[in-house]
């Protein structure tokens, strides 16, 4: 017996849907079978969903089990096709009937049959909706991600007992309904750090609310324990609220790069990135197999901060120029070319070269680069000249 689900996967930032068909054979011998372009984590989905369906009280087939994922040209990665496959098995066997309406599944099984957390919810669903389906399927700990999605019915699963029982209208699974207030206040300080609770240092206070205004990128030239680094951690606390739009891409953003918090279905504060100097060029631009977002990516709306800039590599510092130009960055594989959004501010830090120590102490701006970091880099912002309390 043959039977179709539907489920999702993600590239880039974007979801694509994909066909489970779940094919039982009774000639020849019993095996379990996952083609399409599987990756590792797919082909373990075996092992996971034949010890979660057996510990859920159901039959698994002791027959020929032939799981094709569609399209077949498209690299399937990660748990989040556990679910479907089983729900494919139990349908294709009779133990279950077919859902009703037009439905889209994910979530990891645990061999208990339970179901965890998956990444990279919210893109999926919202293609979902964009497809014209009607439900989707989804673990307990993503329903609040999942929810943030109009138009669709999000359907919260805590284990393969309770979905398997919801198809045969026993004890129906409620619709998830978003709880009012369930996002933090903007009134919250990421890290404890606010802007206004800064002494001292006014010129360079002054300067950077004209630059968070203007989302102007800014070098912090000064000696060590001058308040750099603090100033910069503070700086998103001054900038401009994001907008509904603007922190749905954001949550997205962090979905995909699984760093969404469990408690914060929608990040609502500006990010703020801070990545050390060893970092390499796929690790801030983005990259790998199928390609995932980088720093530079992950303070899309937010800052980017680049602490003791001379000594990041010349080669990464390089990297930056072109999104700070197209507020964009396109990672390119030999599978196609993904593109992320990069529209972030940039911030940076480092001690007074040899030349400017004698200048240290004085206030104001400065345009002089740093013989050690990429001059079309500095030419893009401002040196900002910040002194020691005295």
């Amino acid at each position: 017996m043959l039977a179709k689900v539907n489920s999702c996967a993600v590239i880039g930032l974007d979801g694509e849907i994909v066909e489970v068909e779940v094919d039982i054979s009774s000639y020849g011998l019993p095996r379990f079978d996952v083609v399409g372009l599987p990756d590792t984590a797919v082909q373990e989905a075996r092992d996971r969903v034949r010890a979660g369906i057996r510990n859920s009280g159901h039959q698994f087939p002791n027959s020929r089990i032939t799981v094709n994922l569609a399209p077949a040209d498209l690299r399937k990665e990660g748990p989040a096709y556990d679910l479907p496959i089983a729900i494919g098995i139990l349908i294709a066997s009779g133990q279950v009937p077919e859902p009703f309406t037009q439905s889209v599944f994910l979530g990891e099984l645990s061999l208990d049959g339970r179901l965890r957390h998956t990444h990279g919810v919210l893109p999926m669903i919202g293609l979902a909706r964009e497809r014209g389906f009607h439900s989707v399927y989804v673990p307990q700990a993503d329903a609040a991600e999942a929810a943030l999605v109009d138009g669709i019915e999000v359907s919260p699963v805590a284990s393969l007992v309770q979905l398997a029982a919801h198809l045969r209208g026993i004890d129906p699974i409620e619709a998830y309904v978003s709880k009012p207030g369930f996002v933090a206040t903007n009134g919250h300080v990421p890290d404890g750090v606010d802007f206004r609770d800064i002494r001292g240092q006014e010129h360079v206070k002054r300067a950077l609310e004209v630059a968070g205004a203007g989302a102007h990128n800014v070098i912090m030239v000064g000696p060590p324990g001058s308040g750099k680094t603090l100033l910069a951690r503070a700086t998103p606390t001054i900038l401009p609220n994001m907008t509904t739009e603007e922190a749905l891409q954001v949550t997205k953003i962090y979905s995909v790069a699984g760093m969404l918090p469990s408690d914060t279905p929608l990040i609502h504060l500006r990010p703020f990135r801070s990545p050390h100097h060893t970092i390499s060029h796929a690790g801030l631009v983005g990259g790998g197999r199928q390609p995932r977002p980088g720093e530079i990516t992950l303070s899309h709306r937010g800052v980017l901060f680049l602490d003791e800039l001379p000594e990041f590599a010349h080669s990464v510092l390089e990297s930056i120029r072109q999104p700070l130009e197209d507020r964009k960055v396109t990672v390119s594989r030999a599978q196609g070319n993904v593109t992320f959004p990069a529209n972030f501010m940039l911030m940076a830090a480092m001690n007074p070269w040899p030349f400017l120590q004698q200048l240290h102490g004085e206030s104001g701006t400065r345009s002089a680069p740093s013989p050690a970091s990429s001059s079309p880099l500095t030419s893009r912002c401002q040196s900002l000249c910040v002194r020691r309390a005295a």
